[in-house]
């Protein structure tokens, strides 16, 4: 199928087959069984708004009903990874893209490219949180400047440190909001609690300057105090000054600490020396 111009696809949901259907119903089962007390209450708030506990892969009519109701934002089916220009463009405007295909019964633990479950049980039960559906409405808004100025490479930096792969400080301790974590079973326990890897109170010049890996668990994760700030600091931050001040430091290493960093968990790095 050729994509249109915004990439969106009719999702099919009347053809996904009934192994499809229970490959979905074995991932829920396993994450839903992990993630309280790991994922941030918001996470689990939406999850249960959304009905998604539903047997069998969401709806996307169904789901942006619902979503709608909350936040004014709706899922949309695209067959993949879609250009930035576009990306930034649904989420300017409430559109959030998710792949209309889910993975091999075999492929449980590790898949190249999102899918239907990445995306919608990892990212959509926060974008019943108004204050998160802000910050993300708010990232493509700025996406689209970025676009414009030369800086995707800093600004998906931020996108990678929070939306996917996030943590926030708790009452009860640190928590998941990343939706890279928290659809993934493995990553749910290694990044609250492995020694492996850094984890760094969020800073945005810093989180712009990190590298960060798409093979294997991160070597550092960034830690929010709440929602609220993090939306307060994209909504109040001149980003065109700041890709500036970029252009002439050096990028960071993933495992690496600077000294201006808030660290609440100095890594061993012992996963990344292992591998």
């Amino acid at each position: 199928m050729t994509p249109t111009d915004d990439w969106i696809i009719p999702q099919e949901w009347s053809s996904y087959t009934a192994e499809q259907h229970a490959t979905w119903d074995t991932l829920f089962a396993r994450q839903a069984k992990l993630l309280p007390g790991r994922v941030a209450p918001a996470f689990l708030s939406g999850l249960e708004f959304l009905r998604l506990a539903k047997p069998g892969i969401p709806d996307f009519e169904e789901l942006s009903e619902r979503l709608m109701k909350a936040t004014g934002w709706q899922v949309v089916a695209v067959p993949g990874l879609v250009p930035d220009d576009v990306f930034f463009d649904h989420l300017a405007n409430r559109r959030f893209v998710a792949g209309n295909f889910i993975r091999r019964a075999d492929q449980l633990d590790y898949l190249q490219e999102p899918d239907v479950f990445h995306d919608v049980f990892g990212h959509v039960p926060l974008l019943a949180d108004p204050v998160f559906a802000d910050y993300l409405q708010a990232y493509g808004i700025g996406g689209q400047r970025a676009n414009g100025l030369g800086a995707i490479r800093n600004l998906a930096r931020l996108y990678w440190y929070t939306v996917e792969f996030g943590l926030v400080q708790t009452a009860d301790g640190l928590r998941i909001y990343g939706a890279g974590i928290a659809s993934s079973h493995s990553e749910s326990i290694f990044a609250l609690e492995d020694p492996s890897p850094n984890r760094i109170g969020f800073d945005l010049q810093r989180i712009m300057r990190t590298l960060y890996r798409i093979d294997d668990f991160q070597q550092t994760y960034f830690v929010i105090d709440n929602f609220e700030a993090l939306l307060e600091t994209t909504l109040n931050t001149d980003f065109a000054p700041l890709y500036d001040a970029l252009t002439s430091v050096e990028d960071i290493a993933v495992d690496q600490i600077e000294p201006g960093d808030r660290i609440i968990w100095r890594g061993t790095q012992s996963h990344a020396h292992a591998a």
